[in-house]
């Protein structure tokens, strides 16, 4: 998601690589790894965001989603 941060890109890096592993020693399948991402992103909306602010920030996220999907062919 192309959008500064105030967090290091080495941070950010080491986390998703954790979670890759997380997810490669489970032999998750693209699918079923989609399902758990979609339902952290779930539970951190319900129980780290304000009620009010939820729908504006899962947008805002969805937005940034599709904005960093790319059209190529490539797998």
């Amino acid at each position: 998601m192309a959008q500064s941060s105030r967090y290091s890109n080495e941070r950010v890096e080491k986390i998703l690589a954790e979670m890759v592993q997380v997810l490669e020693s489970n032999q998750t399948p693209t699918d079923l790894s989609l399902m758990v991402l979609g339902n952290m992103v779930t539970n951190l909306l319900n129980t780290s965001v304000a009620p009010a602010q939820r729908h504006a920030m899962a947008r805002s996220f969805a937005d940034a989603l599709q904005a960093s999907v790319r059209d190529d062919k490539a797998h």
